[in-house]
């Protein structure tokens, strides 16, 4: 099984109903004792970056919309940006994981412009109490596995969570194939 740590996916199964995470694929940004934090990769709105954040526009990767990253405060926002280079760690970054991290959105975008291979602004986000996450796993909501560097920028984000299950080992990869609604199977 895969430590529950910053860098790694949480991905919903197949019996996680809760219209929030059905089908999601999460990015946790932080997880210790007290608790976790994600971002949803696979919900893109269809606001522009440009409408809602002057400058941001032109350094998000595409689709340069914002993602609706959780129900957790909605009206307030997160960018995950991937380093261009190791050795250039821009002003108002953080590293979360390896080259990915948490890239502060209060930071003049000229600053950062040239650093960073690729950004994800994120409205909101996915919160878990201490335990809480460990609970819904060990119930079956959600199935831990590894991430690959474009998991978070990719472009068809709307078929995230079958690519990240059809790459799995084992049976796991099986359920790439499930029907969202077995009924129809």
């Amino acid at each position: 099984m895969i430590e529950v740590e910053a860098g790694v996916l949480l991905v919903a199964t197949p019996a996680l109903l809760d219209p929030n995470f059905a089908h999601t694929v999460i990015l946790l940004l932080d997880a210790d004792e007290d608790g976790a934090l994600g971002v949803v990769l696979n919900r893109p709105s269809p606001v522009l970056v440009s409408d809602v954040l002057e400058g941001w526009g032109e350094v998000v990767a595409e689709p340069e919309v914002l993602f609706h990253g959780g129900p957790v405060s909605t009206e307030g926002a997160l960018a995950v940006g991937v380093l261009s280079a190791p050795d250039d760690v821009p002003v108002g970054f953080r590293e979360v994981a390896g080259h990915l991290g948490l890239v502060d959105l209060d930071t003049p975008v000229e600053l950062i412009d040239g650093s960073l291979a690729g950004v994800r602004i994120f409205a909101g986000y996915a919160g878990w109490g201490a335990s809480q996450l460990a609970s819904e796993i060990e119930e079956g909501s959600w199935y831990v596995v590894p991430s690959v560097p474009g998991d978070v920028f990719r472009t068809d984000a709307g078929d995230l969570w079958r690519a990240v299950l059809r790459r799995q080992p084992g049976e796991l990869a099986w359920h790439s194939t499930r029907p969202v609604d077995p009924d129809l199977n």
